[in-house]
């Protein structure tokens, strides 16, 4: 099926179920359309086969409920492979209109992207208010007024530290799997010349620092971008994956997944 087709298919199950409503297991009133959303975006957080005792407990709903909504997501194109006593996997492909968002869940996206907009760089920055520009443009007039509305703000911080030029290049680096060759200066004032393997970027109040792999010391590196004296592109992919080394560093530091 085509990429229009799954946003019909999409929409039409959306216009089908509307109506229909029924209770969770806590006693909350759901419509049939906002479950089967709801199932929807559960499998989406799956990439493996997930049982249906869990799929309902998400959910909130009976496992007999639960068969049934599969069904009927199946039957409007959804591609969830699977069955009962065995588990089910949502395969990529299925879209849902883009105006389908919770009151939560655009307050959420407003806060984080005003985060972005003051507390990330420059072109990040701008990414995320366009982002919530193309976001309002595809919502229905009350969501829309909801998301133009919101009162969650960003407070003011702590100044940021130097270093806003180098965070493009560097994303660009983690994105595409290159090795950086850089100048650096440690918290002494010593400066080195280090080729490393960027793969993740964390921002903190003050300042923000990139995760690699350093060639010279052979390990795991932090590195302060408001210390980086240099900074050039080698274009030359690093020998492994990215998600691997985020992966073995998350473990090396005794850091839970996100």
């Amino acid at each position: 099926m085509s990429i229009k087709g799954e946003y019909f298919s999409a929409a039409r199950f959306w216009q089908q179920n509307r109506i229909d409503c029924n209770l969770t297991g806590s006693g909350r009133l759901m419509s049939r359309s906002q479950r089967l959303l709801d199932l929807i975006q559960v499998l989406r957080r799956h990439r493996r086969p997930v049982t249906g005792a869990v799929l309902a407990e998400d959910v909130g709903v009976s496992l007999r409920t639960l068969y049934r909504d599969i069904e009927t997501l199946k039957a409007q194109g959804a591609h969830i492979d699977g069955e009962a006593g065995i588990g089910y996997v949502l395969r990529p492909g299925f879209m849902l209109p883009p105006l389908m968002f919770t009151e939560e869940e655009i307050e959420a996206l407003v806060l984080g992207c005003r985060w972005v907009s003051e507390r990330a760089d420059t072109p990040l920055g701008a990414a995320a208010r366009n982002a919530i520009a193309k976001i309002a443009a595809v919502l229905p007039e009350d969501l829309r007024d909801s998301l133009e509305a919101s009162n969650l703000l960003i407070g003011p911080g702590e100044p940021i530290a130097a270093g806003d030029a180098e965070l493009a290049p560097i994303r660009a680096a983690i994105r595409t799997e290159q090795k950086l060759q850089i100048s650096y200066a440690d918290g002494k004032g010593k400066s080195t010349k280090r080729t490393i393997w960027p793969f993740a970027l964390a921002f903190f109040d003050r300042a923000r620092v990139v995760v690699a792999w350093c060639e010279l010391r052979k390990d795991y590196r932090h590195f302060r971008t408001d210390r980086i004296a240099a900074l050039q592109p080698t274009h030359k992919r690093y020998p492994r994956r990215r998600q691997a080394l985020l992966k073995e560093w998350r473990t090396l530091e005794g850091i839970p997944d996100q």
